[in-house]
């Protein structure tokens, strides 16, 4: 399954978005390091399901469906906090970047309130592109160890140090593609622009500039926007957890990533809690909602491209042998084939591929097809 961490320094608000984003219960704390070991669940990303282009109402076995919107799963990790110094073990440093080699993907969490400092104590009008910068730095120098530690001491060629690079720092999910294109910008011997590239490839980030519901966020959200090069989401994390416990105890209506949510009890709310909801909605629609399941479908879809396709048995229910109707959704590679599709599913299907039948474009194809987002697929085999 695709994985994601959440990074940042402490008190930045990872365990907030953690929680926001899955709803499992973890610690949450104004205390530096409350994250002591990597906190592990299932998230969701969401997009427009085919259903309701399909005129069905799905029946998902993983995940979900709220109004034409399918949810599904992904791991996400909260990470310990980070802090200055971690590439040389400082904090708690070395048993956070053990843990981030087998991310695909990065959410940086940013203070953009500049209400903590750099170790998360409380201060005011700190930098949060500083933040930004240090946690670049710390990951660049414990990339170019990890490149110093793997490099061998004999090679017979440039294909042979890739080939072996490759086999080293597979453990780190970095594919011998990603190796290959950094050796065509940078040569192994400028060690901190190689692993800079490497990690960029390998290991994309998207910052999320959390706690913008508060004042001094938004003003340093509008003063940095255009001097941070990474995609860069708005969010209040504690804001989503508000909304979404509501939401459980059916208080309000709300679907994750929506610009907006309708109270449904008001009588269970007091005053100050309607007007606080109020000034929430304005700032949701300033901000295009909470932010939180922004960043996850931005990391997944625009940031990796992966795409979301329905694998079904029966191409006329669109269904699962039991007859769920579009029980599965596979997030795939960008450049995935029918093939892969195939595997996914399992190995003998793979091996025994006959054909595939694009269900909702009505067209046969091979097993060199490239996959869209959101094809619904059957796929036909030797059996």
């Amino acid at each position: 399954m695709l994985e994601i961490g959440i990074v940042g320094k402490p008190n930045a608000g990872k365990s907030t978005f953690f929680k926001a984003a899955t709803l499992q219960d973890v610690k949450i704390s104004p205390i530096p390091f409350t994250t002591l070991q990597p906190n592990k669940a299932i998230a969701y990303v969401s997009f427009n399901c085919v259903c309701k282009e399909l005129n069905v109402k799905c029946n998902p076995k993983d995940g979900f469906c709220i109004d034409g919107i399918r949810f599904a799963p992904i791991i996400l990790y909260d990470l310990p906090g980070l802090i200055p110094g971690a590439s040389e073990g400082k904090g708690l440093g070395n048993e956070f970047l053990s843990h981030l080699g087998k991310v695909d993907a990065i959410l940086h969490i940013v203070d953009f309130s500049g209400l903590t400092d750099s170790e998360g104590k409380p201060t005011e009008n700190y930098d949060p592109l500083s933040d930004i910068e240090f946690l670049e730095n710390e990951l660049v120098k414990w990339f170019c160890k990890i490149i110093e530690k793997h490099i061998p001491k004999f090679y017979n060629s440039k294909e042979d140090l890739i080939n072996k690079l490759s086999e080293k720092l597979s453990g780190l999910k970095i594919k011998k593609e990603i190796i290959e294109e950094t050796f065509e910008k940078f040569d192994i011997s400028d060690r901190e622009n190689f692993a800079r590239e490497l990690l960029k490839k390998s290991k994309p980030m998207l910052i999320v500039a959390n706690k913008i519901d508060l004042i001094q966020s938004q003003k340093n959200f509008e003063k940095l926007k255009n001097l941070i090069n990474e995609p860069l989401i708005p969010a209040s994390a504690e804001a989503e957890l508000v909304l979404k416990n509501l939401s459980k105890n059916e208080i309000i209506k709300y679907i994750p990533g929506s610009k907006t949510f309708e109270i449904l009890k008001k009588e269970k709310l007091t005053t100050e809690q309607l007007n606080a909801l109020e000034n929430l909605k304005k700032i949701m629609e300033k901000f295009d909602g909470t932010g939180v399941q922004k960043a996850l479908n931005e990391a997944v879809f625009n940031i990796l491209k992966y795409k979301a396709v329905y694998p079904v048995e029966n191409e006329n229910l669109l269904s699962d042998k039991e007859g769920n109707i579009l029980p599965n959704v596979f997030l795939l590679e960008k450049n995935a084939t029918a093939l892969d599709l195939a595997y996914k599913i399992h190995s003998d299907i793979g091996k025994n591929f006959v054909k595939a039948l694009i269900v909702n474009k009505k067209k046969i194809v091979g097993k060199e097809y490239i996959l869209n987002h959101r094809d619904v697929v059957k796929i036909f085999f030797k059996k």
